[in-house]
């Protein structure tokens, strides 16, 4: 009863999204599961998906997309576009591409539905990555950015080697859970992501990088503005503040985001500061007290319960969750 009620509820956030044309945001693994029509995930954090067996449906050409996680596949299919940051994705037979959290994108599925798909994604939570360097050096990896709208593609050599890695993250997250496992899988990960940016440069060595400006723009902002000391020294930067950076008014730059995003400039500011809290409590010794004041909160209070709303842990709970 209570599995009927959650795809009930999940139903009816869908019809509502299409409705609203807002996209339609997945914030857990297996939340995405059971869209898809998947068996629950082994591990709530992790999840490597056999391509063949997403439910693709032409209804959901409809809706756009937000994942609240790290999405990183390849997928042989000869009847779908992918639009990926309002912009075409170079999206074809046999490719690999790799989406980022909170990144907006549709998939537009033929009426015919091809007679065969396969392939596989990797969902990565970032709460699996945190307390770990890969939490920072992922952001590096450019091909999880807006501006790469070009797919990867492998040769037969270089698809082994991508697939091979795939399958020992699969397998070391099915076996039984020790505290080497964590381990395991992010040196698996740190190696799928430095293939995967050596294949990129070989083929795109001279390729063309195409921006959407605003997203690729704020995203630049919103990172010089947290890795300065104006966050301490003044708070969080205001929604004028931004727009005045990308030459847009407040109110265009919030309808603009909410339309392509489904979130406001503000809930964009809030999705960073969260994204710096974590680090620090994971990163660092910092008491949660100083960890606000670094963050320009001037009451430690009003910075843990913001931090709760956003993950329902408080700082204490999620540092404590890491040891």
């Amino acid at each position: 009863m209570q599995k009927n009620l959650r795809l009930l509820i999940t139903s009816n956030n869908y019809l509502s999204n299409v409705a609203n044309k807002q996209p339609y945001r997945i914030k857990t693994i297996n939340e995405f599961h059971q869209f898809r029509g998947l068996s629950k995930p082994e591990h709530p954090l992790i999840s490597v998906i056999d391509y063949a067996s997403v439910r693709h449906s032409p209804e959901n050409n409809q809706l756009s997309w937000v994942l609240d996680f790290y999405s990183i596949s390849l997928k042989r299919t000869s009847n779908a576009k992918m639009k990926y940051g309002q912009q075409e994705y170079d999206f074809d037979e046999g490719v690999m591409f790799f989406m980022a959290p909170g990144q907006v994108f549709s998939i537009e599925v033929g009426a015919t539905s091809p007679a065969k798909h396969s392939g596989w994604i990797l969902l990565v939570h970032p709460d699996f990555l945190w307390n770990t360097p890969l939490a920072k050096t992922i952001k590096q990896y450019e091909y999880f950015d807006y501006s790469v709208n070009e797919a990867l593609f492998l040769s037969e050599k270089e698809e082994v080697t991508i697939t091979n890695i795939i399958k020992n993250i699969e397998h070391e997250y099915h076996s039984n859970i020790d505290k080497f496992s964590q381990n395991v899988i992010i040196a698996q990960l740190e190696l799928l992501l430095t293939y995967s940016e050596r294949f990129y440069h070989r083929q795109f060595i001279t390729r063309k990088i195409t921006n959407h400006k605003i997203l690729s723009r704020l995203e630049d902002v919103l990172t010089e503005y947290f890795s300065s000391i104006a966050l301490e020294n003044t708070g969080l930067p205001t929604v004028q503040y931004i727009a005045e950076a990308l030459n847009v008014s407040p109110n265009y730059l919030s309808g603009l985001l909410k339309s392509l995003t489904g979130q406001s400039t503000q809930q964009h500011i809030h999705d960073k500061l969260i994204e710096k809290a974590k680090e620090k409590l994971t990163t660092t010794s910092l008491s949660v007290s100083e960890i606000a004041y670094g963050l320009g909160f001037e009451h430690p209070q009003s910075f843990s319960k913001l931090f709760k709303t956003k993950t329902s842990l408080s700082p204490l709970e999620f540092r404590n969750s890491f040891n």
